[in-house]
């Protein structure tokens, strides 16, 4: 029996089939069919991942029946994505493939979810968690911003084509997922002193991804099939755990709030998951955790640990640690409300040897 005073509800959406291995871009038509697919498919790609696998999918696609046509996009900003909403006004597909990396996933992400249609990622590299989340980051005139996408209904991974891109892809991916170790301490400290909505089966999956990459980082290596076999799936879980929360809480934290403030006070100088990794050692400090074991996870894969290996200023780096707390004011992190001092962003940056 109840009083009616209960009311709280939740929705969680995840994707429905996620196909990882050896030669899986051969399932697509398969994966159509379990979802209802057909018709007229929208692949939102570019010059090198249609090259690499978008015409292979339109093949796949084409001899199984459906009408195809592309969308060549680039960066993942407002202007490419109103460019891509009209080519989807015009074509009116029944379902949009993603088949890039991030930037092109994040972009057909956000024209399935305007257009209310369903969305395949076919992820050609892997640099960051975004393979099979619910989010998407598109950079306006003031920088990125975190926006609700829609959600993969399928996720098709293929190993032999996400080893032939960049290891720096694959690198900084790992990174990305490296990151959430300081993620989750940030929604423990929030959720201590703000008393924010915490979910624990998010938590756990968000951990999970982190420690499975620390754990085979000496396993991750370069032209290495079965290097993005053991990385691709944390990958793909890490996005899920975004599901499972209702939010980015277990897999954004301060640190990627320092890679954002990066990205506008120097843009495009290095990959996001590079710069969550090089955020993690140093927020991973201000937790009084163990930074030393993020940076040696960090090196063994090959993903940046230091301002140099960025290719960035210490100076910079200095700016953001103090500007980072402002990127997201509604997000309570180590960082509190005021951020950090230059003589504190100074010496964080000192011990934990990124400047």
């Amino acid at each position: 029996m109840t009083d009616g005073s209960f009311t709280k509800a939740k929705s969680m959406i995840f994707p429905r089939n996620v196909y990882v291995g050896h030669g899986v871009l051969n399932f697509i038509p398969g994966v159509c069919k379990d979802l209802g697919l057909n018709g007229k498919a929208l692949i939102v790609s570019g010059d090198k991942t249609r090259a690499v696998a978008g015409n292979r999918v339109k093949d796949i696609l084409v001899d199984d029946g459906m009408d195809v046509q592309f969308a060549m996009t680039g960066e993942a900003t407002t202007e490419n994505l109103d460019q891509l909403m009209q080519v989807t006004k015009e074509y009116g597909p029944d379902f949009v493939l993603g088949v890039g990396g991030g930037s092109k996933i994040d972009l057909a992400k956000m024209v399935a979810k305007e257009a209310s249609l369903s969305f395949i990622s076919v992820p050609t590299s892997a640099a960051h968690d975004g393979v099979a989340s619910g989010t998407a980051s598109i950079k306006g005139q003031n920088g990125s911003q975190s926006m609700d996408a829609r959600v993969p209904a399928a996720v098709v991974a293929d190993t032999e084509v996400i080893v032939k891109g960049p290891y720096r892809l694959l690198a900084a991916g790992c990174a990305d997922v490296i990151s959430n170790s300081t993620a989750l301490k940030d929604w423990e400290f929030a959720r201590r002193l703000k008393n924010i909505e915490f979910s624990r089966s998010a938590y756990a999956l968000s951990s999970y991804t982190a420690e499975t990459i620390i754990e085979n980082a000496d396993l991750i290596r370069p032209n290495m099939e079965e290097s993005v076999w053991l990385a691709i799936r944390p990958i793909i879980i890490s996005g899920v755990a975004m599901s499972v929360a209702g939010s980015s809480r277990p897999t954004s934290g301060s640190e990627h709030m320092f890679s954002h403030a990066l990205d506008i006070i120097c843009p495009n100088q290095a990959l996001h998951g590079e710069q969550c990794g090089v955020g993690c050692i140093m927020m991973m400090y201000l937790h009084g955790g163990d930074w030393r074991r993020i940076k040696h996870a960090l090196d063994y894969i090959g993903a940046p640990t230091t301002s140099r290996e960025l290719g960035i200023r210490s100076e910079h780096i200095i700016e953001a640690l103090t500007q980072a707390h402002r990127i997201r004011q509604d997000r309570f992190t180590i960082l509190g409300d005021e951020g950090l001092s230059r003589e504190a962003a100074e010496k964080v940056a000192s011990i934990t040897k990124v400047i």
